[in-house]
């Protein structure tokens, strides 16, 4: 998957009828998660990116 595939796929999932949301604006707000997490150290990025994996696997379970 392209980043830009990757962008689109997320504005696609989070635009809702209670939540709109456009692509310029998810890929505004991702463009940002990234510039944070590139400011990370590796294990802190790892950390990081696990805990919101753990949390995102919690959530689709339910």
């Amino acid at each position: 998957m392209k980043l830009t595939d990757f962008y689109n796929e997320v504005s696609r999932l989070v635009d809702t009828d209670k939540t709109q949301i456009n692509a310029a604006e998810t890929k505004r707000v991702l463009a940002v998660a990234f510039d944070l997490l590139s400011q990370m150290d590796a294990a802190e990025l790892a950390d990081t990116v696990s805990k919101g994996l753990t949390a995102a696997k919690k959530k689709r379970m339910k």
